[in-house]
């Protein structure tokens, strides 16, 4: 998401804050979430309430936000591998085709791309 001062001025009703997070080069939410809290109260001005909330409000804004190293591999679990209908080829994919992933195929006219996508299509 991009820096919208006049969505950040309704919620802070401070242009001082946002003046001084343009200062030291934060001009985004995105740029606002991957600061450290420490440099956040390291800016003159910024006290450490006044960081907490600026960092809520900042995630509250953003609709991706950061997940934990735990979350992701809570949705690996998640993952699973749909056969080709071919025993080599699965054992050269490492299983099969990954479900939640983009897998691309390419390769010379005639070889059998368009066969395995239509084979993948009717698992």
């Amino acid at each position: 998401m991009l820096f919208n001062p006049h969505l950040l001025l309704l919620i802070f009703k401070n242009v001082a804050d946002i003046k001084k997070l343009q200062g030291v080069g934060i001009c985004t939410i995105k740029g606002i979430m991957m600061t450290t809290k420490k440099r956040l109260c390291d800016i003159k001005g910024l006290s450490e309430v006044k960081v907490d909330k600026i960092k809520e409000i900042a995630s509250k804004l953003s609709n991706n936000g950061f997940i934990t190293a735990l979350e992701v591999s809570e949705r690996r679990k998640l993952c699973y591998r749909i056969t080709t209908g071919s025993r080599e080829l699965d054992k050269l994919l490492g299983g099969g085709i990954e479900s939640q992933a983009i897998t691309e195929v390419f390769g010379e006219f005639r070889t059998g791309k368009t066969q395995l996508s239509h084979t993948l299509c009717g698992k």
